[in-house]
């Protein structure tokens, strides 16, 4: 836990983390908190009763799916993957296969076939945990499999296809105790796939020791967490990083309730969920925030969160003024990336964050603004964001590819491959992706800045920009705009927006191109898919297919 401190300076001047030569993530996030009585969990399917998971509860029923795991052949070593939406047999998973020694491995319940076909050859669990209704899917895409995993139905209720087994029937016949593997705090924990982007996802294979790393980040982006009465909550789904390491088991090492609510992302239904069950903490991607601001209404249940906190793209100054007003608390942006997590942050409770900036470094860490060799920018100068490899929240590689660490991972830097800079004071701005700079006559062009102006016009739902080739400028900016529903799209309103963006930015930085589209492509946890407009738009000017 952090030192107490009144000031970011004796925060870090302070900071020691400690972490032992025995270290298991299944005892420091439920085993240790069992004698507590505790709530732990809070589950809210949406249709049912309400139900609260105890410490102990957690404790029993993942003891019993470790040997039920177990019987299956899973041992130390071994991937669990867990295709589920949120709810108590997630963290049962995962804590089981820790107690085991094995590797979870967590995939979002949006992956189509493809993407699941790519993350489960790669990573090549033994079992494999489901909902009913993804059976069908699952069936297709291991028939194509070398080595299937085994799948596990949690809410099976009838028969099912040979060779599947009831979460249920294997569990209940499962004894409630049994011996925690001894790990140490390099062994490895959970295997975490990239967003895939650009290119192949990558599986990042994490250590025991990423849950302590992730501790110092949690607490600094939600004001010095824990406080009693805290109570965490976020619509991101815990299949990634910033679902279950950025809220999940940080706030069950800390003995905080989490609540789990399975539905797709809906604004307003967002509202009820973190009013109905009192949320005080919560992560938000960008997006979600966004279009939870447009829905907000004097209709809407209103509840007064202590902290919340963003990552993934700047938020601008609008939007920061209106949590304040709105929600009774700031936004503490912060930075992390799937191999190396929470690294820079705000905090409102130590320092005025700077609006459009990531904050500072994290206690623990390392990072550095670099030029193309590897050496230190000056203050203000534009270069890579770097992490040093000895992070305490630094992956352990890339699952089964050397090659592809060793380019991430170079003279003991991480390459973010993220463009940034540090002020004076030590807070950090993002720039944009290495791959996302716009280059238009002679300017580096990033797309945040760009796509917060267009959010800003009334007719706006979520825009993206992107550099497209042109034969005099190099590339020049063109915006994909979603629009609000009943708007239409008119040449005057196209005129409109961009004469909105040369107000309000600079001329360079209008779009020159707009393109109205039904929908934004997203990740699953809510950034823009740049990639995939890019690659639209070049086939859209060569005719070829994208």
């Amino acid at each position: 836990m952090l030192p107490i401190a009144s000031d970011w300076d004796g925060l870090i001047r302070d900071f020691r983390l400690d972490i032992p030569a025995e270290l298991n993530m299944a005892e420091a996030t439920v085993e240790r908190h069992v004698a507590s009585g505790r709530t732990a969990l809070i589950y809210d399917n949406g249709s049912g009763p309400v139900q609260e998971w105890t410490f102990a509860d957690l404790s029993r029923e993942s003891n019993r799916l470790a040997n039920c795991l177990e019987g299956l052949g899973v041992g130390r070593g071994d991937r669990v993957a867990i295709f589920l939406p949120q709810r108590p047999e997630v963290v049962l998973t995962h804590v089981a296969a820790w107690k085991l020694g094995a590797v979870s491995l967590p995939l979002t319940t949006a992956f189509g076939p493809q993407a699941l076909a790519q993350r489960l050859a790669s990573g090549g669990p033994r079992v494999m945990l489901c909902e009913t209704v993804s059976v069908p899917l699952l069936s297709d895409v291991l028939a194509e499999l070398e080595r299937p995993p085994v799948l596990v139905v949690v809410d099976a209720t009838g028969p099912l296809p040979a060779g599947v087994v009831s979460y249920s029937d294997a569990v209940s016949a499962a004894s409630d105790r049994r011996a925690m593997a001894r790990t140490g705090p390099e062994d490895p924990a959970f295997l975490s796939f990239t967003s895939g982007t650009t290119g192949p996802a990558k599986g990042a294979l994490h250590a025991h020791r990423t849950l302590l790393g992730h501790l110092p980040g949690i607490q600094v982006s939600h004001d010095l967490f824990p406080v009693e009465g805290d109570r965490f909550w976020t619509p991101a789904d815990w299949a990634w990083m910033g679902g279950f390491m950025d809220v999940v088991f940080p706030a069950l090492y800390f003995g905080v309730p989490v609540i789990a609510a399975p539905r797709r992302f809906d604004p307003e239904e967002a509202w009820q969920i973190a009013a109905r069950h009192g949320a005080r903490n919560s992560f938000l991607p960008p997006t979600a925030l966004r279009l939870m601001r447009q829905a907000h209404g004097p209709a809407t249940p209103q509840t007064r969160f202590r902290s919340i906190g963003s990552g993934g793209e700047s938020l601008g100054a609008d939007t920061l003024d209106w949590a304040r007003s709105t929600l009774g608390c700031s936004i503490n942006e912060f930075y992390g990336q799937t191999e190396v997590n929470l690294v820079v942050s705000n905090c409102a409770a130590l320092f005025e964050a700077k609006a459009g900036s990531m904050g500072r470094v994290v206690p623990g860490h390392q990072v550095e603004i670099l030029d193309d060799d590897l050496n230190p920018v000056a203050a203000g100068e534009d270069g890579q964001l770097c992490i040093r490899a000895d992070s305490p929240t630094a992956f352990l590689g890339y699952f089964n590819d050397p090659d592809a660490t060793a380019r991430k991972v170079v003279n003991g830097w991480i390459l973010s491959g993220d463009r940034a800079s540090k002020d004076p004071d030590g807070h950090l701005w993002f720039g944009a992706r290495t791959d996302d700079v716009i280059t238009s006559s002679g300017y580096r062009i990033g797309p945040s800045e760009i796509e917060e102006c267009l959010a800003r016009h009334p007719a706006v739902k979520l825009a993206a920009a992107v550099g497209v080739p042109d034969p005099v400028r190099t590339e020049v900016v063109k915006a994909f705009i979603e629009l609000r529903d009943g708007v239409e799209s008119t040449d005057e309103l196209e005129r409109d927006i961009k004469t909105f963006v040369r107000n309000n930015l600079a001329a360079y930085l209008y779009p020159r191109q707009i393109e109205f589209i039904d929908a934004i492509p997203l990740t699953p946890t809510g950034k823009v898919r740049r990639a995939d407009l890019r690659a639209r738009s070049v086939a859209e000017l060569t005719g070829s297919a994208p």
